[in-house]
């Protein structure tokens, strides 16, 4: 071993004869640590650098920093005049980093401070250099840094709307799917509460949503009108989830959203084409709904004609074609509602009128086909919101169903009743036929587009996949119970209004 300086054998000396706790904890400590002298040579070296440096004690001990250290390093940090500036100023120097390289070994990268080590005299009389080797921390942070940039090219890419909420409803981020859909700027969004950008009628909604996204952390979903900047109502389809950090405690909501103005709008054109189908084939049984009133008022105005100047017979006449000119008024605004596009799902519904609406187009049809139809409507049943019209469409598309089930006559039940499944108000409506029955490989296909087991021209296979969307949309159900040879049963479930809704 190299022969050291006075002043480190006078050191070692004196720990020989006193050892230092401290000096023996830096020594063994997993971090490099070099102590300088005013004169920036080294006077203690602990073996963590000297593993790392790849260099000998005796290489170390006693050199200036300048020997120790690649000029390349002492330029790039300004380690030497950063060390004077320690001595000068009495004040540490809090890091930097740097990078090293010991020979046949791969660069590392170190962070350093410098720390002024005082006398009994309160002066500086040395510095302690301290290195710690944070490579694989860096290279760890680069990766995450890395894997956060992917993690937003997908956000800014995905065609879905995606923003990001904080516990009370704000805003905290907003891709530019979200900016392309509804021409908010982040900046123009960030900060303000979410549901400010939902029309009146789904805010309330909304708010309900997240709070209890918030508290519970269950996925939530929901689709609302949201206006756009150019004032556009839009429908969304959202499905929020919440972020939380390790503890579990919810930290923020993360929102994805689709836009399904064009969908619905397609799904609308689809639902009409359906209807106006619906009315060919009950154009027939129509026809003659019409034609028995006009038959009445024909023949009453014949008796005036004939017979007019008995003031009896003469009111008895005019009362006829009043009541039969009515009923033919009746059938064809009730036909006309039916037929007119759908209107939005703001209405409060009574559903016995709909369905009582929809027996008034067929059900002299379903009579002809010598169908008993049995009603057992529950009075005051609470309302639902939806579309009067739309869901006229459910109740005509199952009627007609079951009319075609049973081509050979039969019975058919109408019960509308409440019901409360999952502690909720719901209203039940159930159709039972006794019909030819559904087979059982059968009866998971019944609502699928265009599924059909009638010959080809006699059926689109649309009827009751549309009834299953029109029941979605309204926020219920629609299931299907059926014995082959022995009859099908359909139950519609919706969500019936609270008395202050």
């Amino acid at each position: 071993m190299k022969k050291r300086s006075g002043a480190l054998r006078e050191m070692t000396i004196l720990e020989a004869r006193e050892p230092s706790l401290p000096m023996d904890i830096l020594a063994h400590i997993p971090s490099s640590i070099l102590i300088l002298d005013a004169s920036l040579r080294v006077t203690f070296a602990n073996r963590n650098f000297l593993v790392k440096s790849r260099k000998e004690e005796g290489e170390v001990l006693g050199k200036r920093i300048s020997d120790v250290f690649p000029p390349v390093i002492l330029n790039v940090t300004d380690l030497e005049d950063r060390l004077r500036n320690v001595y000068r100023t009495g004040l540490p120097f809090d890091g930097g980093e740097m990078e090293y390289r010991a020979p046949g070994l791969a660069a590392r990268v170190y962070f350093y401070s410098l720390t002024p080590l005082r006398d009994e005299d309160g002066r500086v009389a040395s510095v302690m250099l301290f290195m710690d080797d944070v490579t694989e921390k860096k290279s760890l942070g680069e990766r995450v840094r890395e894997v956060e940039r992917h993690l937003a090219s997908v956000v800014e890419s995905a065609n879905d709307l995606i923003v990001s909420l904080d516990a009370a409803g704000a805003v905290m981020t907003w891709n530019s799917a979200a900016e392309r859909v509804l021409w908010f700027t982040p900046r123009e969004v960030v900060g303000k509460q979410f549901a400010d950008l939902f029309s009146e009628s789904d805010r309330p909604h909304l708010q309900v949503l997240l709070t209890e996204l918030a508290r519970e952390g269950k996925v939530q979903e929901i689709e609302a009108g949201m206006w756009a900047k150019d004032g556009q109502e839009l429908l969304i389809s959202w499905r929020f989830s919440a972020m939380r950090e390790e503890g579990g405690r919810v930290v923020a909501l993360v929102g994805v959203g689709r836009d399904l103005t064009e969908k619905r709008h397609l799904e609308l054109q689809l639902i009409q084409s359906a209807k106006m189908a619906a009315l060919g084939e009950m154009a027939g049984g129509i026809a003659h709904e019409i034609r028995n009133p006009l038959a009445i008022t024909s023949s009453a105005a014949q008796i005036l004609l004939k017979k007019g100047a008995d003031p009896e017979l003469r009111q008895e006449c005019a009362e006829k074609i009043y009541t039969a000119a009515n009923r033919a008024a009746a059938i064809i605004e009730n036909l006309l509602r039916f037929a007119r596009p759908s209107e939005g799902m703001v209405e409060r519904v009574d559903v016995n009128s709909a369905i009582e609406d929809t027996l008034g187009l067929v059900g002299h049809q379903i009579s002809l086909q010598s169908i008993e139809i049995e009603k057992r409507l529950a009075p005051e049943l609470p309302r639902v919101r939806g579309s009067k019209n739309q869901l006229q469409q459910v109740f005509m598309n199952i009627i007609l169903n079951a009319y075609h089930a049973m081509s050979e006559g039969g019975h058919f039940i109408i019960e509308s009743q409440r019901a409360r499944p999952n502690h909720q108000a719901w209203i039940e409506i159930r159709f039972a036929d006794t019909g030819c029955g559904i087979p059982e490989e059968h009866l998971s296909r019944i609502f699928d587009p265009f599924f059909t087991t009638m010959p080809v021209g006699k059926g689109t296979g649309l009827g009751l996949s549309i009834a299953y969307s029109i029941v979605q949309q309204h926020g219920g159900s629609i299931r299907v119970e059926s014995q082959l040879g022995r009859g099908s049963t359909l139950t519609v479930n919706l969500p019936a209004l609270g008395e202050e809704e």
